[in-house]
C-alpha cells in the first residue's frame, strides 16, 4: 500500500465478519485475535481463566471471551451474533462473530450486511465442506468487497503446505464463480496463534500476511465522489423562534456520495426539483458533504419535503417503482406467503406493501434455483416480488449496499420478517416511472395493490 492509504488506514474503521461451520474454531480465532492484540481487559481474562479451570481445561479457552450467552457456553457453540469492538495503532475494527449451524444463516446475514470483510474459517482436517460454500454464497449474495480464508487448525496437519494450498484453491476457484472480487487466503492455528497476530514459526513456507496484518492493512477508505448522492430526510427542522421564523432544513445521514451547495436537486418520489441553497454541520455552514456525514440541508425553494424523502442529484437520482423485484433473506420463524401483507422500510421511508410472488428459493448448497417454493422459511434465501402502495426510489443492491436494501415488517407486532437485496431490474421496467411512478394506490385500505 501506498504511504497515504496507510495514512488513511490509520484512522479508518473496519467492519468485518466472521463465519465458518461449527467446530472449525471461530469463537477460538476471535479469542486470540483480542487477546494476542492486547484488547482484553485483564478482569475479562482472569474470568476466562477461572472458567476454563471450572471446565477442566489445562490452557485457557479464548472461545470464552465472545460466547457470552449461557447456552452459548453450556452447548460450546455460538448462537447469536456477538459484536466485538476493539482498535491497534493502525485501525479501529468492530467484529461480528456469527454462528455456523445451519439453522442460523440468517444471524450471518445480519452481521455480515454491513461488514467490509468476512473471515471464513475452515478447518484444514476437512477442507471446503457445504457450510464453507453456504457461507461463501451469502457473502457473495451480500456484496462484501473482501473475504479471508483462514485454514484453521493447521497444527493438527503437521503445518503442511500439500494440506492448505488445495484447500486454497478449491476455495479460491468457487469463490470466483460466485463473484467475489478478491479472497485471501492464510494457514492459522487459532489455538496455538500461529499467523493470527504473529506470524507462524511452523510455516516458513508461507510469506504473506498474518490475520490481524491483512485486517489492518486491507483498503476499506472508499472514495465518496464515486457513488451518486443519496439524501434520506430523517427530519425536518423547523425552529419556533423569531429569529429562525424562516428556517426550513432537512436533518439526515448523506447515504452516500457528495453533497455540494448550489447543485441541483431532486427530491423523491415526487421528482420536485430544487438547488441546495445551504448545508449546516454540527451548527457550522458548510460548502460540501460527503457520506456517512450527518448534516441538514437546506433548499432553495420552498417543498413539500418530509420524512422518507430522498434527495439526490438531479444528473442521477434513481428512478422510482412500486414493483420490486429482490433477493431476499428470510429471518423470523413466521414463513413468507404470496398475498402476505408487509410493511417495507427502505432508507427512513416505511410504506405498505403485498407479498405478488414468490419467483423461486436458492438452495445454498450447490445454487441451483428451486421455482415457486410456495413460502419461504426461516434462513431461506429466494427472490420476491413485491407491489407497494407507494413509489420508491431503490438503487440496485450491487451498486449501493445502502440505498439498495431494505427490511419487510409484519405490520401486527412490528417483527422483521425478511432483508432485502434490490435487484438490477425492476419488475415493469427500468426507465425511472416503473409501477407508476408518484401514482396513488388502487386500494390502501385493503391492502389490494
Amino acid at each position: 500500500m501506498s504511504t497515504d492509504s496507510l495514512d488513511a488506514a490509520a484512522t479508518s474503521l473496519l467492519r468485518f465478519a466472521t463465519a465458518g461451520s461449527v467446530d472449525d474454531g471461530k469463537s477460538t480465532l476471535v479469542g486470540r485475535l483480542l487477546h494476542d492484540s492486547k484488547s482484553v481487559l485483564a478482569d475479562q481474562l482472569e474470568a476466562v481463566e477461572h472458567a476454563s479451570r471450572s471446565r477442566g481445561h489445562e490452557a485457557v479457552d479464548l472461545a470464552l471471551l465472545t460466547d457470552g450467552l449461557r447456552a452459548e457456553r453450556e452447548q460450546g457453540i455460538t448462537i447469536d451474533v456477538a459484536y466485538r469492538y476493539f482498535a491497534t495503532p493502525r485501525r479501529r475494527f468492530v467484529l461480528a462473530d456469527t454462528p455456523g449451524h445451519v439453522q442460523y444463516t440468517r444471524n450471518m446475514v445480519t452481521g455480515a450486511s454491513t461488514a467490509e470483510l468476512t473471515v471464513v474459517l475452515v478447518d484444514a482436517r476437512n477442507g471446503v465442506v457445504e457450510q464453507t460454500r453456504r457461507h461463501a454464497a451469502v457473502a457473495a449474495l451480500l456484496r462484501v468487497p473482501h473475504v479471508v480464508l483462514a485454514v484453521n487448525k493447521m497444527d493438527l496437519v503437521g503445518y503442511a503446505e500439500s494440506v492448505f494450498a488445495p484447500i486454497a484453491r478449491e476455495f479460491g476457484a468457487y469463490a470466483a464463480s460466485l463473484g467475489v472480487p478478491e479472497v485471501t487466503a492464510i494457514p492459522i492455528s487459532a489455538l496455538a496463534g500461529d499467523n493470527v497476530v504473529t506470524p507462524s514459526a511452523h510455516m516458513d513456507w508461507y510469506g504473506g500476511p498474518t490475520v490481524l496484518e491483512h485486517l489492518e492493512s486491507v483498503p476499506v477508505v472508499a472514495d465518496p465522489t464515486g457513488d451518486p448522492a443519496r439524501f434520506p430526510v430523517q427530519y425536518v427542522i423547523r425552529p419556533q423562534t423569531a429569529a429562525h421564523r424562516d428556517y426550513r432544513g432537512y436533518a439526515g445521514q448523506l447515504a452516500s456520495g457528495v453533497l455540494r451547495v448550489g447543485e441541483p436537486v431532486t427530491v423523491l418520489p415526487s421528482g420536485r426539483t430544487s438547488t441546495v441553497e445551504a448545508i449546516d454541520a454540527l451548527g457550522q455552514a458548510v460548502d460540501v458533504a460527503w457520506a456517512p456525514q450527518s448534516v441538514t440541508v437546506r433548499l432553495a425553494d420552498d417543498l413539500d419535503v418530509s420524512r422518507g424523502d430522498l434527495i439526490a442529484p438531479t444528473a442521477s437520482a434513481p428512478g422510482t417503482t412500486r414493483d420490486v423485484e429482490a433477493t431476499v433473506c428470510h429471518v423470523a420463524d413466521r414463513p413468507l406467503r404470496v398475498g402476505d401483507r408487509v410493511l417495507l422500510k427502505h432508507t427512513t421511508r416505511t410504506v405498505k406493501a403485498v407479498v405478488k410472488a414468490l419467483p423461486s428459493r436458492l438452495a445454498l448448497d450447490d445454487l441451483s434455483q428451486h421455482p415457486d417454493p410456495g413460502q419461504l422459511a426461516a434462513n431461506d434465501i429466494g427472490r420476491v416480488v413485491l407491489r407497494t402502495a407507494e413509489p420508491l426510489a431503490l438503487d440496485d443492491y450491487a451498486r449501493s449496499r445502502r440505498t439498495g436494501s431494505f427490511l419487510l415488517i409484519d405490520p401486527a407486532d412490528g417483527t422483521t420478517l425478511t432483508a432485502g437485496m434490490a435487484g438490477a431490474a425492476f419488475a415493469a421496467g427500468t426507465d425511472g416511472t416503473a409501477g407508476g411512478g408518484a401514482e396513488p394506490a388502487a386500494d390502501d385500505e385493503g391492502w389490494d395493490f
